[in-house]
């Protein structure tokens, strides 16, 4: 590959993941804001609402126990033929499931049907999800310049922060219209137009040509048989870390955007839901302009130390967030999701960009990086709806009990950190994982294409055993 045609790629995967990314987290987010505000009284009985809200988050909840297995099926596809089809694949499954919930019947028109068939909308909403943003992460990671891998990683994941702010605009501006006109068929309008999004995703990927590592690897016939092998032997401790990393991030990304909403709309505090909906916009302004630069300054001081900062940050601003959120305040509200959105969670998920690709080698990297982050999606982000609204209903409201949750995943991330070696700089043609080498380890690259395969696993047959992961 030219530098020319090296440079034209970069420009179409960063795009391709960009928008790949806005539409997975434009339709959780709104699935997110619709489940705190919606769906727990159109697809459910009106009869007991506490429960009925625990029941919409239970649904929410199920999008995110799909997307392991979606995670592991496309994962281990990604690493067997590559990046480039999975992605296509999975942008059709999980864009047109989140079409098709702007179709569904609600409980009073169809009975239990409704929320049977908005539970089979969500796996496959989830299936689709749970290898897109780890393919996403991987396809960057492999074509961004070494150098500069934090920042070009991270340039995709603005989409995250994009399809977030267009969601709590759309529902904002939904919130707007008469109750009854939206509860009836404005609240449909937004799963319906993410179909604009598929098209464009892809237009786009339908031209991106594989990433330069996976190519490497598949010339010097080192491409995995058997990746699911290896994952859950040679990569175990990769993922179990990876997981770690991501309790804070994930976590308490969905208790920030839909968890708070819950709670600052209960009958015990009575804010107004469109106002407060503002605390994820200004969340995700910032953190469009938070995810670029904490990715480019882990470039300069490491992956590590930056990660480790967003959530020591998140460990001491649990407690505070929370009290404040009871206050009843909505400015102070707005301010406090904002800062949990926009800082916290966007400090940690700059670095992961490039961290999470670094830290598995080349033969099972997709399925690592869909394994850590799926696994994470359901243990912090699936729980935070559910245990959430679970601890509302059964606290009457009480904060305190929120901010513990909240604090526990910060703690278990900032545990974590001190577990992975730094990976910045790594050579992703390696074949041995990060977490399995010494923490002293600096690969160092010149080039944005990777060195031959075969001089790797030289490279590996020879390292000392010294260097051998603890």
């Amino acid at each position: 590959m030219s530098e020319q045609e090296y440079a034209a790629n970069l420009r179409r995967a960063t795009l391709s993941s960009s928008v790949g990314s806005a539409l997975e987290y434009f339709d959780f987010a709104m699935y997110g804001l619709m489940t705190a505000m919606v769906f727990d009284r159109l697809f459910f009985s009106t009869s007991n609402p506490a429960m009925a809200t625990v029941a919409a988050f239970g649904v929410y909840g199920v999008g995110f126990l799909a997307r392991p297995f979606g995670g592991l099926f496309f994962g281990t596809i990604g690493d067997r033929i590559g990046r480039r089809w999975v992605l296509v694949t999975t942008i059709i499954l999980m864009g047109g499931a989140s079409t098709l919930i702007g179709a569904l019947p609600t409980y009073e028109q169809v009975g239990m049907l409704a929320p049977i068939l908005l539970v089979v909308m969500r796996l496959l909403q989830g299936f689709g999800a749970g290898a897109e943003q780890a393919g996403a992460t991987v396809l960057m990671a492999e074509y961004s310049p070494v150098k500069k891998r934090g920042f070009f990683s991270a340039l995709p994941f603005v989409g995250i922060q994009a399809g977030t702010l267009l969601a709590s605009v759309v529902f904002f501006l939904l919130t707007l219209m008469p109750e009854e006109a939206f509860l009836s068929w404005g609240w449909r309008l937004p799963f319906l137009g993410s179909f604009v999004l598929i098209l464009v995703a892809l237009f786009i990927r339908a031209k991106l040509q594989e990433t330069p590592s996976f190519v490497q690897l598949e010339k010097s016939e080192q491409v995995a048989e058997r990746p699911v092998r290896e994952i859950f032997t040679r990569g175990r401790a990769g993922v179990v870390i990876g997981v770690g990393l991501r309790m804070a991030e994930n976590g308490g990304s969905y208790m920030f955007q839909s968890i708070a909403l819950a709670f600052v709309t209960s009958a015990a505090i009575g804010m107004d839901r469109g106002a407060v909906t503002w605390g994820v916009t200004f969340g995700s302004l910032i953190g469009i302009f938070s995810v670029p630069l904490t990715g480019k300054i882990s470039d300069r001081v490491g992956r590590v130390p930056v990660y480790r900062f967003g959530a020591v940050f998140m460990l001491l601003f649990a407690f505070p967030a929370w009290y404040l959120l009871s206050l009843g305040n909505e400015l102070i509200a707005v301010g406090v999701i904002a800062i949990g959105l926009g800082i916290a969670v966007n400090t940690m998920l700059g670095p992961q960009c490039a961290m999470l690709p670094e830290m598995f080698g080349n033969r099972h990297r997709y399925l690592g990086v869909a394994m850590a982050r799926e696994i994470s999606a359901v243990l912090a982000g699936g729980l935070a709806g559910v245990l959430g609204a679970a601890l509302l209903a059964w606290t009457d409201g009480n904060w305190i009990v929120l901010a513990i949750y909240m604090a526990t995943l910060a703690a278990i991330t900032t545990a974590s950190t001190f577990l992975v070696p730094e990976t910045r700089g790594r050579d992703l043609m390696r074949i041995e994982d990060a977490v399995r080498i010494s923490t002293t380890e600096q690969d160092t690259a010149t080039s944005a294409l990777p060195e031959p395969a075969a001089d790797i696993v030289q490279d590996a047959a020879q390292a000392p055993t010294e260097q051998v992961a603890r």
